[in-house]
């Protein structure tokens, strides 16, 4: 995996990549269509963040490169890298508890704010992609 130089993508399985950590000037991507959705995207080194449809779906501090983000109803899943550890955040449904899976393993239950927002942290850098599963209990 790497950064996806186009700044959003359609792959292959329907899903979509998103994010370019190694932009040193925020860049952004507008209007981009996925079956009946439009995106948004705003990537460089500091700062990734997805929208669709206006609502927010994804930020990281500091910014990362997405693959295969996959939105169910009850599920969220993607990998993710980056050159150090990153925080991020995903809009999901309001006070909701989800199960937070890390590299496959129970990293625990956190429940969404009022917002819906949760955050969790990933250890980033020279390793592999990481693999992100976010599931509604």
């Amino acid at each position: 995996m790497s950064v996806i130089s186009e700044l959003i993508r359609t792959e292959a399985d329907g899903t979509i990549s998103f994010g370019d950590y190694t932009l040193a000037s925020k860049t952004k991507k507008d209007n981009f269509a996925h079956g009946t959705d439009s995106y948004k995207v705003k990537t460089f080194r500091e700062i990734t963040k997805l929208e669709c449809n206006g609502v927010f779906v994804y930020e990281s501090v500091p910014g990362t490169a997405v693959n295969g983000l996959d939105i169910t109803e009850n599920e969220v899943s993607f990998q993710v890298e980056g050159p150090e550890d990153a925080k991020i955040t995903l809009g999901l449904s309001d006070s909701t508890e989800y199960e937070v899976l890390i590299n496959g393993e129970n990293a625990g239950t956190m429940k969404t704010n009022l917002g819906g927002k949760l955050t969790v942290s990933v250890e980033l850098g020279a390793q592999e992609p990481i693999a992100v599963r976010i599931v509604k209990k």
